[in-house]
């Protein structure tokens, strides 16, 4: 299964609530089960070298079905997934992307958010998640 559009734009329209509502301007990408991007957002005023940041933590969180927060800390030296940012094209492994689940707990796409710390970009993409 994946992510619809509509839920796409629904994930797009809580992550631009919450990201006003902690006064950030955010990238913001969701992709689908396929790791292919179905609809992204760039707030006005938001960085331009988040653009591809928002996408690549979007996709790694769908690549690897969990948090890139997590994904980072696994991949610090002496950890067992040191060094593989380098793989798929370049991966993010520093908190903002977030799987996004089904009502089954089917991973049915991802999002990814960037523009911000890298704790409020983790809230935004958490909330975006939460939204469907």
């Amino acid at each position: 299964m994946n992510i619809t559009l509509a839920q796409a734009e629904k994930m797009i329209a809580v992550a631009k609530e919450k990201s006003t509502a902690i006064d950030t301007k955010m990238n913001i990408a969701i992709v689908d089960a396929g790791a292919n991007l179905v609809a992204f957002v760039r707030m006005d005023g938001a960085w331009l070298g988040s653009l591809d940041i928002s996408i690549k933590k979007a996709k790694t969180a769908r690549f690897f079905d969990m948090n890139t927060g997590i994904i980072g800390e696994l991949s610090q030296p002496g950890q067992p997934l040191f060094n593989i940012e380098h793989s798929n094209n370049g991966l993010i492994t520093f908190p903002g992307g977030v799987p996004v689940k089904d009502a089954n707990g089917n991973v049915i796409g991802a999002i990814g958010v960037s523009g911000s710390s890298v704790e409020n970009d983790h809230t935004v993409a958490e909330a975006g998640a939460l939204a469907i």
